[in-house]
């Protein structure tokens, strides 16, 4: 069993920041790439930012230059700093990561979601 939690997401202006976190917990016997995903109302789930397990990234355009993935690999967490947001960055973002069992080949796992709510 493979849990994903997320935390620091909330209200802020734009402009301002915010950091999100997620730990992977669980059977966990390695993890490959981890990642952040968001989803608007009404719109599909879009890739954020992605970093591999030996520490490349890659971010969709529109949030190059603000926002910055990075993860620990001895505490299985993988955090998103946001800076300047803007209103449309509006959305539940979404923890992602690629992990194996001791028990079960490697498979996407899905956090709970937080919401992010930017404010003009």
């Amino acid at each position: 069993q493979v849990q994903l939690v997320e935390s620091g997401g909330g209200l802020v202006q734009a402009g301002g920041s915010l950091r999100l976190s997620c730990v992977a917990s669980g059977s966990i016997f390695s993890i490959n790439a981890m990642g952040w995903y968001r989803q608007a109302p009404g719109k599909q789930r879009e890739l954020v930012a992605v970093i591999t397990s030996g520490g490349s990234t890659n971010y969709a355009d529109s949030v190059k230059g603000r926002f910055t993935i990075s993860r620990d690999n001895a505490k299985n967490t993988v955090s998103l700093q946001m800076n300047s947001l803007k209103p449309e960055d509006t959305a539940v973002y979404y923890c992602n990561a690629h992990i194996g069992t001791i028990v079960s080949r490697t498979t996407f796992y899905w956090g709970q979601g937080t919401q992010v709510t930017v404010s003009s």
